[in-house]
C-alpha cells in the first residue's frame, strides 16, 4: 500500500482550504494582496512534476488550466503566473497567481516584494465560495 498523502505544515499554515479536485487539493494562499491559488497533488513523497505518472501529469495540467480560468474569470487579472518552485516547501505544489499591472510587486515576482496581508474572514469565504461554484470541487 502506498504511503498516505499528508499536507506539508507550511502549506497548511499559509493557506485556506477550498476543496479537492480529482488529483489535487486546492487552497487559497492567505495573502489578500495577490489572488493566489495552490494545487497540491494528493500523492505522497512527490516533489517534482516529473515524478507523477503520465496519467497524473495529464490530470494536473487539466486542473491547472481549470483553476487558471476560474481565477482569471473572478479577478479579470492582466496576467496569470503559474509556478512549481518548491525551494522552501519540498512537497509538490503549483502556484496560480493573478497579477495586475498595478499590483505592488508588478512586474517582478511576488515573493519577497511586500509582506503578506491576510484576508478578512468574510472576503476569503466569499472568494472560496465563488471558486467552488466555478470548479468541480468535492
Amino acid at each position: 500500500m502506498p504511503p498516505a498523502f499528508t499536507l506539508h505544515p507550511q502549506l497548511a499554515g499559509d493557506s485556506l482550504p477550498i476543496g479537492d479536485l480529482t488529483l489535487s487539493h486546492l487552497r487559497l494562499s492567505n495573502d489578500a494582496g495577490f489572488p493566489w491559488l495552490i494545487l497540491i497533488p494528493k500523492r505522497a513523497d512527490i516533489s517534482e512534476i516529473i515524478e507523477l505518472d503520465e496519467a497524473d501529469r495529464v490530470v494536473l495540467m487539466q486542473e491547472i488550466a481549470a483553476v487558471s480560468q476560474a481565477l482569471k474569470t473572478l479577478t479579470g487579472c492582466d496576467k496569470l503566473n503559474v509556478a512549481a518552485l518548491g525551494n522552501m516547501v519540498p512537497q509538490l505544489h503549483v502556484h496560480v497567481i493573478a497579477r495586475f499591472k498595478g499590483d505592488p510587486a508588478w512586474p517582478k515576482p511576488i515573493w519577497g516584494q511586500v509582506p503578506a496581508r491576510p484576508y478578512a474572514e468574510a472576503v476569503a469565504a466569499d472568494l472560496i465560495s465563488q471558486l467552488r461554484t466555478l470548479l468541480p470541487i468535492s
